[in-house]
């Protein structure tokens, strides 16, 4: 049996950090989500957007109850490292950033040695500038010698503990200067000092006080139409902009558009006015899809349909 898909709550809002875990919920549960994250070094932040993916409600309900996904305290499952242990993570950030450097400066070794690449006056201004700042640093960083004809006998070390060491201590560790990319992991998973507590039911969940949803009649109704819709095989995505609860997709939404906008009714006794109607039936029509009323029964639990849309006469 594969291990479950670990959901991280923060806030009451479950997030999915691992890229396989994306792909499994995508391609195997229809489960979408929406990806919050950003991507460093593009632009267009607010379109193109990146981990961790946060799950609808609905969708993390659907996966615990199906036992798919598992719960996780994310904000507690982070424990503090060790010394040791954070001076080993230092030093692999510190070998990390000196091995983009040396491969920065190779590649324009490379470039300098081939003088028939055409290089603009732009990239000739950088490539000089460059030179001249990597020139100050290493004469920056050249030992400088005291010029004194005797040591002082009163001199003595600020830190008697590094000088009987004679090795630098963890806090004495400096990133190197230069260009390069701080890697940060996406998933927490392979941290030392990460040790999550899944809650394998939403009881055990909301008893831990991590997960309160569903709470009420509207959100149990939520949570019926769409696992009702999933288990047809429609893929779901969030219909706010559209005047709905879901955007109701016949396949993976890269490749298809929604069919249908849907909107849950509560209960059949719930009030529903004929303007809300004649809305929902324009507003679908008008964005070429059908309106989909959902109405759920709490204690059949059932959901039943019907689809709206807007016809002219005459």
């Amino acid at each position: 049996m594969a291990q479950p898909i670990l959901l991280r709550v923060s806030n009451f809002k479950a997030y999915v950090w691992d890229v396989d875990d994306i792909n499994i919920l995508r391609s195997h549960h229809h489960i979408c989500g929406i990806l919050t994250g950003t991507l460093p070094h593009l632009s267009s932040q607010n379109i193109f957007l990146g981990l961790p993916l946060q799950l609808m409600p609905e969708e993390a309900v659907l996966l615990v109850e199906n036992e798919i996904a598992v719960l996780v305290d994310d904000p507690s499952a982070h424990y503090a490292p060790s010394p040791s242990t954070l001076k080993l993570w230092k030093e692999a950030r510190l070998n990390d950033a000196r091995q983009q450097i040396a491969l920065t400066e190779e590649k324009g070794s490379i470039e300098a040695s081939n003088p028939d690449r055409a290089m603009s006056e732009n990239a000739k201004r950088k490539r000089k500038e460059r030179e001249e700042r990597r020139a100050r640093e290493k004469t920056n960083a050249a030992p400088r010698v005291p010029v004194e004809d005797s040591p002082s006998p009163h001199r003595t070390s600020e830190n008697p503990s590094q000088a009987a060491i004679g090795e630098p201590l963890d806090s004495t560790i400096v990133m190197p200067s230069g260009s390069y990319t701080v890697n940060i992991p996406a998933s927490s998973s392979k941290l030392e000092w990460y040790a999550p507590h899944s809650d394998v039911s939403l009881t055990i969940a909301r008893e831990a006080g991590i997960w309160l949803y569903p709470s009420t009649l509207q959100e149990r109704a939520r949570c019926g139409v769409f696992r009702d819709l999933w288990e047809k095989g429609y893929y779901m995505g969030g219909g706010i902009k559209f005047g709905g609860e879901y955007l109701v997709y016949p396949g993976d939404p890269l490749r298809y558009h929604s069919h249908f906008v849907a909107s849950v009714i509560e209960a059949p006794d719930a009030a529903l006015r004929p303007m809300e109607i004649v809305a929902h039936g324009r507003l679908g029509t008008g964005t070429k899809k059908a309106h989909l009323l959902c109405e759920w029964n709490d204690e059949t639990q059932v959901v039943s349909y019907l689809s709206v849309e807007w016809a002219g006469f005459g």
